[in-house]
């Protein structure tokens, strides 16, 4: 099958890493629900064999090219692996991270209308406990485990089992410039938005980006990438080109976060760079804390989706093992793909203020400096448009090779974001005196007069028992603390010494870590926690922009 450098199409992309002079091997946390007997190593033939399987299977099962598949499983790399086999027959997949609601699954496959939705019994039955049908009796439901693991299974439900030995199926790429692959939003402020991408925007700059050898931040032959993220996220397409490219030495999928599964894989593979998001990170400061040895290999650790606090990253430098390891930041978003990328290092860290009153302003607010011929980034006015002088907080536009072409079923909250090449963030920043970007706050979370984000990495450095701090914003007094503290419990002098010389605050509601409601990528749903804790959902922000 011939190339171009690389395709851009998600269907080729294991094909096309067969081809390759240098390849590398996935190890697994657990089998691919796609192919249980299949064990946890796979290599380039293994995962190509697999999506051609899974591709005859869904054809088996109705989908064609044109028509939308649905995939919404647990948590595992196989999630891209059901995409790469749908568009591999010209279908456009849809990637639904299980974690979210059966309400908001409701809703999201109402707007895609699926001929094929794939999924799990946990998926189905999670629903049924909720009282929730999740698609009509016409979608075909491809089914990836045994029937009996489920009390009811939905009509026009075929199993994965049941379609073994399909025939082949015919191949149909869509055009790079057609919606090739729909992934959802954070669903931070409700249920998510589906985002339509083309291959174009998905695999052409920001893809070709994570080919490029880039010093200390690109995989090198002799790396051990470790990554537990969503694997429903958009991201992990062009992570997946960047790492068929570069061949690391072997890539360890992490696909359950919790700490023995996380120590059980990085303690046998011991991988060199490690990517989570950030909020996965910071509930694995105790294994950092108490068993930095996991840690010594690495040399570079990589946060996407969410803000990161210093806490956090003090804490994984100090446990690597290497001279100088580096941790790199980006920010970015499923519209529009990474924007900026900041790197911290212990040197950098160490000059961020005193201890005890805690710096000025925190260094890990900032989000770095847009990629070169990737992203532009303005600061302007949330009334006016006019850009903003540097140093002062304002909406962050971005212009990207990368950005969608739609919201599925919400063209006009899309149109609502765009302003010729401008992508309206829905984030508040600012613009330093050479270039450099600071994270303010989301606008719909929004602070008057300070950065709730500082706030928090300020008290998770005050506060070591902490293993999550949420500063939500409120119209009528100063901004309420929810904590999730390591015991449960918060010591009244504890607290006034971790509040010296910060803005008033009011009196912190405890919250337990696994209580506080999260996105697929571990962002905390703000609105639904204020809802809970404040029994009110807005604060000062208009949310216009979410």
């Amino acid at each position: 099958m011939p190339f171009r450098k690389h395709p851009l199409n998600i269907g080729q992309l294991f094909d096309w890493h067969t081809t390759l002079r240098r390849q590398t091997v996935m190890y697994l946390d657990r089998p691919f629900d796609l192919a249980p007997e299949a064990g946890v190593r796979h290599g380039a033939e293994e995962l190509a064999r697999l999506v051609r399987d899974f591709s005859a299977r869904l054809y088996a099962a109705g989908a064609r090219p044109g028509d939308r598949v649905a995939v919404v499983k647990d948590n595992h790399y196989d999630v891209f692996l059901c995409s790469a086999a749908a568009a591999r027959i010209g279908a456009v997949p849809a990637q639904l991270a299980g974690q979210n609601s059966p309400e908001a699954h409701r809703v999201m496959l109402e707007r895609l209308d699926p001929k094929v939705l794939v999924t799990t019994p946990d998926v189905l039955a999670q629903a049924a406990a909720a009282g929730v049908k999740l698609v009509e009796p016409r979608v075909r439901v491809l089914l990836l485990g045994e029937r009996d693991a489920v009390e009811e299974v939905p009509e026009n439900t075929v199993t994965l089992a049941e379609l073994a030995g399909a025939e082949r199926a015919p191949e149909s790429y869509r055009s790079p410039e057609q919606p090739q692959l729909i992934m959802h939003s954070s669903g931070t402020t409700g249920v998510p938005k589906l985002v339509v991408h083309s291959g174009e925007t998905l695999l052409g700059g920001v893809a070709a980006m994570e080919q490029i050898p880039f010093p200390v931040v690109a995989s090198k032959h002799n790396d051990v990438v470790g990554i537990s993220v969503s694997f429903a996220h958009g991201r992990i397409a062009s992570w997946t080109m960047g790492q068929f490219a570069l061949a690391p030495r072997r890539l360890v999928m992490i696909s359950r976060h919790e700490l023995d599964v996380a120590a059980r894989m990085i303690g046998e593979h011991r991988p060199t760079t490690l990517e989570a998001c950030p909020n996965i990170f910071q509930y694995w400061e105790e294994l950092a804390d108490e068993k930095p040895d996991l840690f010594r290999q690495v040399r570079l650790y990589a946060g996407t989706f969410d803000a990161i606090h210093e806490r956090t990253v003090r804490t994984f430098l100090r446990a690597s093992g290497r001279r100088f390891p580096v941790w790199g930041q980006s920010w970015g978003q499923s519209e529009v793909g990474p924007m900026c990328i900041a790197v911290f290092t212990r040197g950098r860290l160490s000059k961020g203020g005193k201890k005890g009153g805690g710096p000025e302003k925190a260094v890990t607010n900032s989000i770095g400096w847009t990629v070169p011929g990737l992203a532009k980034v303005k600061v302007v006015d949330p009334e006016t448009g006019r850009t903003m002088p540097r140093g002062k907080p304002g909406i962050m536009m971005v212009a990207s090779k990368g950005r969608c072409l739609d919201y599925l079923g919400e063209s006009d909250r899309h149109a609502e974001k765009v302003r010729g090449r401008w992508w309206n963030t829905g984030d508040i920043g600012e613009l330093g005196r050479f270039g450099e970007l600071r994270l303010v706050d989301r606008e719909v979370d929004i602070i008057p007069g300070m950065s709730g984000v500082e706030l928090e990495t300020l008290l998770l450095d005050r506060l070591p028992r902490a293993s999550d701090v949420t500063v939500l914003g409120v119209p009528d007094g100063p901004p309420v603390p929810v904590l999730s503290m390591r015991d449960d419990t918060l010591d009244p002098q504890e607290w006034r010494e971790a509040t010296v010389g910060l803005p008033e605050l009011a009196e912190p509601h405890l919250v337990p870590w696994h209580e506080v409601p999260r996105t697929a990528t571990w962002k905390v749903r703000r609105l639904e926690l204020r809802e809970r804790v404040l029994g009110a959902r807005h604060g000062v922000g208009t949310g216009r922009w979410t």
